[in-house]
């Protein structure tokens, strides 16, 4: 079984979902909300084609923040169009969400190294195709996005990084969901506990103690590892894919709080 299971990693990891399962309709997905999604295809670095949609408010105005979110690893991006509205309307500011390689509309198969790759033409897609300066851009992972999202924090200038619901590395999860698999088989790493302490903008974490996916103590012990600013904001009661719904006004006040402060520094 654990020689299946590192045969099978990225299965066991990744779960996309291809285009055209989902909703694609843009106008249909927005319709009554105020906002407007636009598609937008790029290209990342070893030449993959790209499929991201940027959602905003139908007044939003050209300097307002941008959140660069980065998903979970199930479905595609069309799945959190409603998650995707809400942060447009009950933030200042818009949401562009990049389609990793292999899910929805993007080319590609998933795999580590070629997620950080995506990140990395999404930040390119914005900050010089689109015009949005750096210090406008707060990165934003949830779940197996918080991985993706740390590493390009490493690197881009963003205003802030956000990271919800996530996890220390891999092979802690691994070791959390599979305790018979002994860590050094898992080729996976997004050891995100190593990197975050190099990340030096501020930061906002967000967990709850009910998450069944990601142990609340990953995602406690990935705050802990952080150096500052840095903020946590626990959502009680909440699973690990209703933390919006769940947590409702606090959670978009400890979002909108953190980008004002971010981005009008």
């Amino acid at each position: 079984m654990i020689l299946l299971m590192a045969l099978f990693e990225r299965s066991l990891i990744f779960f996309p979902t291809r285009y055209p399962d989902g909703m694609w309709d843009t106008e249909a997905a927005a319709r009554g909300s105020a906002c407007v999604i636009e598609d937008h295809y790029f290209t990342a670095g070893d030449g993959t084609r790209l499929h991201g949609w940027w959602c905003r408010r139908l007044d939003a105005r050209p300097g307002d923040p941008v959140m660069l979110f980065f998903h979970g690893n199930a479905g595609n991006l069309s799945h959190r169009a409603d998650l995707l509205i809400e942060l447009a309307t009950r933030t200042p500011a818009s949401v562009f969400v990049v389609g990793y390689r292999g899910y929805g509309r993007s080319e590609g198969r998933p795999k580590e190294a070629g997620l950080y790759l995506d990140a990395r033409a999404a930040w390119t897609h914005l900050t010089e195709a689109s015009g949005v300066g750096a210090d406008r851009i707060v990165i934003f992972g949830k779940s197996l996005g918080g991985g993706v999202a740390v590493d390009l924090a490493m690197e881009a200038p963003a205003a802030g990084l956000i990271v919800e619901s996530s996890f220390t590395s891999i092979p802690d999860m691994a070791g959390a969901h599979y305790p018979f698999v002994p860590k050094f088989l898992v080729r996976t790493q997004m050891n995100s506990v190593v990197k975050i302490p190099y990340v030096s903008m501020p930061k906002l974490f967000i967990h709850s103690r009910n998450d069944r996916v990601v142990p609340f103590r990953l995602g406690r012990a990935l705050f802990e590892a952080a150096s500052g600013p840095k903020r946590f904001h626990e959502v009680v009661g909440a699973g690990h894919n209703d933390t919006w719904l769940v947590g409702g006004d606090e959670y978009f006040g400890a979002l909108s709080q953190f980008v004002t402060d971010c981005t009008n520094r």
